[in-house]
């Protein structure tokens, strides 16, 4: 498989919705697919939005770009939404993108497998999960390959890929082709909960909640020191409202699961905070306040 031009994303959320972005922006053709047509037409009207606003904060290059992403209407035009899986059979590759909930990935990916599409790779973007775990739910474990985008996607030049034990030289191979197709770069890990950046950041921002809820120090003084000591763009607590605080915790559940070690034991408040909704940016409240549109 010499070109990727057209790629199936599953899942119409945050992640997914931000992946789908980046691939058309790039030149490539995107089926993306959610279980519901609301959340499709909020993710339509989320891309339409953040054309706009990311070429504010950070003008795309002819090299990142391709010069594909120059018209919005273009970019938007390169992606069909459904709520049909079955669309995904025109694909070249496949992105999973669905929450970090195992019992609804492992659905999702028993539904892949059941599409019988052999010869198409399947990358899971996941914030912890091995990919020992979504090998063993494939007919054909070596097209599973782990493609962990960080948010947001149209602005990061950088993808981890995981390697599992099953992943074939096709899988991997299709993978770097298809980032470099994005106009970024990767850098290949071994299979690991939580593979290199979530196994640090999670722990991070979990002793960052900590911190917190302890009274140690605000949310807002806490990330000005990471800010202003360790040159971060971004501290701990802020990055977490840009992720997530449900994925955040789930991510962090995931690696106290595999590894047994209480020092990835969540913080109760990162709980009491997915509890009341206060998810961060997509809620419009989590550490800190947003305006959400």
């Amino acid at each position: 498989m010499t070109n990727l031009k057209t790629v199936g994303v599953l899942g119409a959320g945050v992640m997914g919705t931000g992946v789908a972005h980046a691939l058309a922006e790039s030149g490539h053709r995107v089926i993306l697919v959610d279980v519901g047509g609301e959340q499709l037409e909020k993710a339509r009207r989320n891309i339409r939005k953040n054309l706009r606003m990311y070429r504010l904060w950070q003008p795309r290059s002819s090299e990142s770009a391709t010069g594909a992403g120059a018209s919005d209407d273009g970019t938007l035009a390169r992606i069909e939404t459904t709520t049909d899986p079955q669309a995904l059979r025109a694909a070249d590759f496949i992105i999973e993108n669905v929450p970090e909930k195992w019992d609804i990935k492992r659905e999702v990916h028993a539904g892949i497998d059941r599409l019988d599409m052999p010869a198409v790779p399947i990358a899971v973007n996941t914030s912890a999960i091995p990919m020992a775990r979504f090998a063993a739910l494939h007919a054909q474990p070596q097209r599973i390959v782990g493609m962990h985008f960080m948010n947001p996607v149209p602005l990061m030049p950088m993808v981890e890929v995981i390697r599992g034990e099953a992943t074939g030289e096709d899988a991997l191979s299709a993978a770097r082709r298809l980032i470099e197709q994005m106009g970024r770069k990767c850098i290949v890990v071994k299979d690991s909960p939580g593979f290199v950046t979530n196994r640090v950041m999670m722990l991070t921002v979990n002793e960052a909640v900590f911190l917190l809820q302890e009274g140690v120090s605000s949310a807002q003084d806490i990330d000005s020191l990471f800010q202003s000591c360790f040159h971060h763009r971004m501290g701990p607590l802020a990055t977490a409202d840009l992720i997530g605080i449900d994925t955040v915790l789930y991510s962090i559940e995931v690696l106290h699961r595999e590894f047994k070690d209480d020092k990835y034991r969540p913080c109760p408040l990162l709980r009491e905070m997915v509890a009341q909704g206060l998810l961060g940016r997509k809620s419009g409240r989590g550490f800190f306040q947003y305006d959400v549109l």
